[in-house]
């Protein structure tokens, strides 16, 4: 059977390449615009936002932390699973963006972040004694360590609200990955509570 998250790997890396070096139109197309979306119903750009990247560097990073983290939770839970966490993930992210930004024409984000968060503490749930390396921290971060600093620092960025990266959609993604593993695989819980407990 043909991986999800192969056939997601691959789209996100095809398409971001064709909206980073095509012509701009493209891009333009599929930006999530909240304005729009309200006046135009254009309800596709929550998840075709999802499939470009504002540079290089934006769709390295992204497409590193799912190489590492969507392959192995995808064998864990199965394609079905995988798909749901990770295209709610797409919606649920970008919905505070949405309410937060409906009245401001200017107003644009892409990016995979959100629903690449979700796979992420999808994944911390389900393999908590794995450890997380973040450059240029020299040292593995436990991952239950790392998702509550990463949770309190997204909120925190999210108030401030300043720079290009879209905190909103980092905290909404994070916190559908959780509440997804709560929903389908409560037991899982269980292992991680005894992964903190030591």
């Amino acid at each position: 059977m043909l991986s999800g998250a192969a056939v997601v790997f691959g789209l996100t890396l095809i398409l971001s390449l064709i909206g980073l070096f095509g012509p701009p139109a493209f891009i333009q197309r599929w930006l999530l615009r909240p304005y729009l979306v309200l006046r135009q119903r254009q309800y596709d750009r929550f998840f075709a936002s999802g499939f470009v990247h504002a540079d290089l560097g934006h769709l390295i990073f992204n497409l590193l932390t799912f190489y590492f983290f969507a392959f192995p939770l995808e064998r864990h839970i199965g394609t079905l699973k995988f798909l749901l966490l990770y295209f709610i993930g797409l919606l649920v992210s970008s919905v505070g963006s949405y309410f937060k930004h409906r009245d401001n024409p200017d107003y644009a984000t892409l990016g995979a972040s959100g629903a690449i968060s979700a796979v992420l503490f999808a994944s911390i749930v389900y393999f908590p004694g794995q450890s997380i390396f973040i450059i240029p921290i020299p040292i593995p971060i436990p991952a239950p360590l790392f998702a509550v600093g990463y949770l309190a620092y997204t909120y925190y960025s999210a108030r401030l609200a300043k720079g290009r990266i879209n905190h909103d959609a980092h905290l909404g993604g994070a916190l559908w990955g959780l509440a997804f593993v709560l929903l389908t695989d409560p037991g899982a819980y269980a292992t991680l509570l005894r992964v903190i407990s030591g």
